[in-house]
C-alpha cells in the first residue's frame, strides 16, 4: 500500500510552540511515526506538509490546497499512490474536486476528523461538510463523539471507522518523586514567585482557553469550595483569560489560582508532573464540541489522574476509576467531592497516579495508533470501506476491556 498523507497544520520546524493544539499534535506525531516507518523500509509512505506558525496558516493554506491537489492529480496518474489520508477535514476538500479522476485510478481516500472541523458552524461550511463525505471512502473520526457527529452531517455508518488520537511515548515521563517534581516545578522561571503549596492538592489545566474548556466556570463555580491548600494552576492562552482572571478577583482567589499563559515544553513537563490531578471542566457550547482531549493523555503519561467532565469525546479518553474520573459537567458539587477525595489521601492519590500511567501507556500510545490507522486503511484499499464501521461506537469499551483483563 502506498500511502500519501496530506496536512496543513504542522508548525515550523523547530518551533513546537507556533502551531500547537489536539489537530496539529495528531497530524505531527502521526507524520513522525509514519515517516520512522517508511525509513525502516516497513512502509511506502510520502507527505504533502504546510509548515506555517498559527497566525499565518490561513494565508497559506489556500496556496497550499492547490499545489497539494495538482501533486495528488499527478501522483494518481502516474499511479504512485494508493491510499491518500487527509488530517482533518480541511484537507479533505481536496476530495471533493479530485474524486472523480481518484476513483478512476483506484485511489482510495481517507479523513481525519477532530471535531471542531465537522462542526464549524458556518452556514455554507455546514453545506459542504456532507459534499466531502461523499467525496471520501472513509471518515477517521478520532471519538464517538466526534462519529455521531460526521453521523449527523451525512457520513454513512459504513464509512466511518473510529480511531483513537496517540501520544507520543518519550514526549513526557512519569516523576519517581512528585515531591521533587514539585519543587522543580517551583524553581522554573514561569512558575515563580509564589512556589507551588508544598502540602495540600495542586490541580492544574492546560489547553487554549476557549469557553468549552470550562476553565472560567471551574475558578468561578468550585475552587471559592475548596480549602485553601488546593491550588489550581492554568497554562494556555485564549479569548477566555478576561473571564478567568475576573473569576479569580471576584472572589479572591490570586493566592490560590494562577494564569502560567503559555508555556514550553519543558515547563509543561513540569507542570504536569508536579500537579497531583489533572483538571478538565469542559461546559457545553453549541458547535463547539471537544472532539478527543490530547491534554489527558499528557497528563496521563506523567502518572497524573483527571477530573474531567463527562462531555463528548473526554468519555474516549477516561475510564472512569481507573486514569480518572467522570463527573457530571456543570455540577460545583461533583467536582468538590471527586478532588476533596484525594486531599489527605496520599496513597489513595500514588495508586490513581500508577493506574493513569499505565492505562495511558497500554491503550494510546502512537506505535499502537499508527498500527491501528495502518490496518484499517489497508483495509479501505483493499476493501472499499473500514473495518467493523457498525461496531465502532465499541471501540474504547473494548480497549478498556483489554486493560482489566491483563
Amino acid at each position: 500500500m502506498r500511502l500519501l498523507f496530506v496536512s496543513h497544520s504542522l508548525p515550523p520546524d523547530g518551533r513546537p510552540l507556533a502551531n500547537v493544539g489536539g489537530m496539529q499534535r495528531v497530524a505531527l506525531k502521526l507524520h513522525e511515526t509514519l515517516e520512522a516507518r517508511a525509513e525502516a523500509n516497513a512502509l511506502d509512505y510520502d507527505a504533502l506538509l504546510l509548515r506555517s506558525a498559527w497566525r499565518t496558516v490561513h494565508l497559506k493554506t489556500p496556496l497550499f490546497l492547490a499545489r497539494a491537489g495538482w501533486r495528488i492529480a499527478q501522483a494518481a496518474r502516474r499511479g504512485a499512490v494508493d491510499v491518500v489520508l487527509f488530517s482533518s477535514m480541511v484537507t479533505a476538500s481536496l476530495a471533493v474536486p479530485l474524486q472523480g479522476l481518484l476513483r478512476r485510478h483506484g485511489v482510495r481516500t481517507a479523513a481525519i476528523v477532530h471535531g471542531l472541523d465537522v462542526t464549524t458552524p458556518f452556514p455554507p461550511y455546514q453545506w459542504f461538510v456532507p459534499t466531502v463525505f461523499d467525496a471520501l471512502d472513509a471518515v477517521l473520526p478520532v471519538s464517538r463523539a466526534t462519529r455521531q457527529a460526521c453521523l449527523d452531517r451525512g457520513a454513512t455508518p459504513t464509512q466511518v471507522r473510529v480511531v483513537p488520537n496517540g501520544i507520543d511515548p518519550g514526549r513526557f515521563e512519569a516523576p519517581e518523586d512528585r515531591a521533587a517534581a514539585r519543587r522543580a516545578l517551583g524553581k522554573s522561571a514561569e512558575a515563580s514567585p509564589p512556589p507551588p503549596p508544598p502540602d495540600g492538592l495542586l490541580l492544574c489545566s492546560v489547553g487554549r482557553q476557549v469557553e468549552r474548556k470550562g476553565t472560567a466556570w471551574f475558578v468561578d463555580a468550585v475552587m471559592p469550595r475548596l480549602p485553601d491548600d488546593v491550588h489550581y494552576w492554568i497554562a494556555g492562552d485564549g479569548p477566555e483569560l478576561d473571564a478567568i482572571e475576573a473569576a479569580i478577583a471576584r472572589h479572591d482567589l490570586a493566592p490560590r489560582v494562577r494564569l502560567l499563559g503559555r508555556i514550553p515544553n519543558d515547563t509543561l513537563a513540569r507542570l504536569y508532573r508536579g500537579g497531583d490531578l489533572f483538571i478538565m471542566p469542559n461546559v457545553s457550547v453549541e458547535n463547539d464540541m471537544e472532539g478527543f482531549g490530547i491534554v489527558l493523555l499528557e497528563a496521563g503519561e506523567c502518572g497524573t489522574p483527571a477530573i474531567a467532565a463527562r462531555l463528548e469525546g473526554i468519555q474516549d479518553v477516561i475510564d472512569d476509576g481507573v486514569n480518572g474520573h467522570l463527573v457530571p459537567p456543570e455540577s460545583p458539587e461533583a467536582f468538590v467531592d471527586a478532588i476533596a477525595a484525594y486531599r489527605n489521601d496520599p496513597d489513595m492519590l500514588d495508586a490513581a497516579a500508577q493506574r493513569a500511567l499505565r492505562y495511558t501507556k497500554d491503550t494510546f500510545e502512537w506505535p499502537a495508533v499508527a498500527d491501528t490507522y495502518l490496518s484499517v486503511l489497508h483495509t479501505v484499499w483493499t476493501q472499499g470501506t473500514p473495518p467493523d464501521a457498525e461496531d465502532d461506537a465499541d471501540t474504547a469499551d473494548r480497549a478498556a476491556a483489554r486493560f482489566h483483563a491483563a
